[in-house]
């Protein structure tokens, strides 16, 4: 996977999600908003993350390999949390519950690498507002 083809998912990601709330009243995604915003901002950020660990791992480097899989689990949840927040599932809350774990762990492994590789700052940072807004919805 290169560059164009994680932007071009992440950019699909929240086209998605802006058509389905606008198809809802605001009144229906109060909470559930602020969520997808958090989530597809972590996703978007840990497609980057991901596409520069596959160029590190393919030189090489196999520093960053625990931070590829972390971060691959992570935007695979955090996807599918933005899809139900765009919904406002019944689901979403035991999701955010799991997507809380998920970005708490990303967070984690991504901050080992956070002075060195700024992909992986930003995914950590996204990770920490994500994992906020799933903390509150999963309440």
């Amino acid at each position: 996977m290169n560059r164009r083809h994680v932007l071009a998912a992440g950019a699909a990601l929240l086209t998605i999600s802006d058509t389905a709330l606008g198809q809802s009243t605001h009144a229906q995604h109060a909470g559930a908003s602020q969520l997808l915003d958090a989530a597809s901002n972590c996703v978007k950020l840990g497609l980057v993350c991901i596409d520069h660990c596959q160029q590190t791992l393919a030189s090489g480097d196999t520093s960053l390999a625990a931070c590829e899989r972390s971060v691959d689990q992570m935007v695979s949840i955090c996807g599918t949390v933005a899809k139900l927040a765009s919904v406002n599932s019944s689901y979403l809350a035991g999701l955010a519950r799991v997507a809380l774990v998920a970005c708490q762990d990303c967070e984690t492994e991504c901050r080992k690498h956070a002075d060195k590789h700024s992909a992986c700052k930003a995914c950590a940072e996204a990770c920490v507002d994500c994992a906020a807004e799933c903390k509150r919805t999963a309440a």
